[in-house]
């Protein structure tokens, strides 16, 4: 008898089954809430994967070269090393000195590139006519190739440049620039600079146009300076724009030094004599020159270290909270 029931008590659970299924698809399809959620989480998904996939497991993988011995040109097993790259690269005194000169890239660099962005964001924010054309004008380098700009810097500070023919003719001896070891370095950093007021300038005057005018008639109100306004009224409320600009600058800095820095120095190499060589150069070399992979990502590590520290750094010494 059971086994005779059992074929029917079979069917009827796969009836039931299916009505479930039914009703549940019929309810997804009659609810709009669950069809957002849908949408919304798969948009977010395919964009986590591809960040995955190109971010986070390239980046593993370069802190797992870098505790091996790795020759991009060698098909041997690459022998796990330990901490022996890193050691090689802290008695390297060119490593040494690519670090130096990455921190004077930034320190002056993104220094500069606050202070004549604040001053131009300031004196555009101050007049009514024209004001576009000059946005234009200074934003114009910004967007325009770095190669071509460093070319341009390069050909007027050639030793028959423009630069020293005006010297010249001023009753000044010609300069080296960048044939110089003491001088090439600030030459870089000044036309990285230049180029990078613009980007500057647009995220000031963003920051100045938040800034309730109201303030400044209270403190003319109460006497105070241009000085005064601005170093009490204008600069904390720009405080969130500043550290933005810090952050990003840093991280720019790092990354341009190496595009410029190419194309700018002697032979393409960091010259004269290694004084304008930063980080990311030198990795370029270690791994597409010298096809070190071993050693380059461990550079690539404690720069990637470097610049995680510095960003921390940077976020809380700047970040200030003022109420008004």
């Amino acid at each position: 008898m059971e086994q005779f029931k059992s074929p029917q008590n079979q069917n009827n659970k796969t009836n039931l089954a299916k009505k479930k299924k039914t009703s549940l698809l019929h309810k997804f399809r009659g609810n709009l809430k669950y069809q957002k959620y849908l949408f919304v989480y798969t948009c977010l998904l395919l964009p986590i994967i591809f960040y995955l996939g190109i971010r986070i497991l390239p980046t593993l993988f370069t802190f797992n070269v870098g505790f091996r011995d790795w020759n991009l040109l060698s098909t041997d097993i690459q022998p796990f090393v330990g901490i022996e790259n890193y050691v090689t690269l802290f008695q390297d005194e060119i490593f040494i000195k690519s670090i130096f000169n990455t921190l004077i890239y930034i320190i002056l660099g993104v220094s500069g590139q606050l202070l004549f962005g604040i001053i131009v964001a300031l004196l555009l924010h101050k007049i009514n006519r024209f004001v576009g054309f000059f946005r234009v004008i200074y934003f114009i380098p910004y967007v325009t190739s770095i190669v071509a700009i460093s070319w341009v810097f390069q050909w007027i500070l050639m030793g028959n440049g423009i630069i020293n023919d005006v010297l010249v003719n001023l009753g000044f001896p010609a300069q080296p620039f960048l044939n110089s070891p003491d001088q090439a370095i600030y030459v870089i950093i000044a036309a990285m600079i230049w180029q990078s007021i613009g980007f500057q300038m647009v995220l000031f005057l963003a920051g100045l146009e938040n800034i309730p005018e109201m303030l400044y008639e209270a403190a003319d109100i109460d006497g105070a300076t241009g000085w005064q306004k601005f170093w009490h009224v204008t600069v904390p409320l720009l405080n969130p724009t500043i550290v933005f600009s810090a952050v990003i600058g840093t991280i720019t800095f790092i990354q341009v030094s190496f595009t410029q820095v190419i194309n700018m120095s002697m032979d393409g190499s960091g010259g004269p004599l290694n004084s304008t060589l930063s980080v990311v150069v030198y990795i370029y070399q270690l791994a597409f020159k010298q096809f070190d992979m071993g050693l380059a990502s461990a550079a690539t590590v404690i720069l990637f270290l470097f610049i995680l520290a510095l960003t921390i750094f940077q976020m809380k010494v700047l970040t200030k909270k003022f109420d008004y």
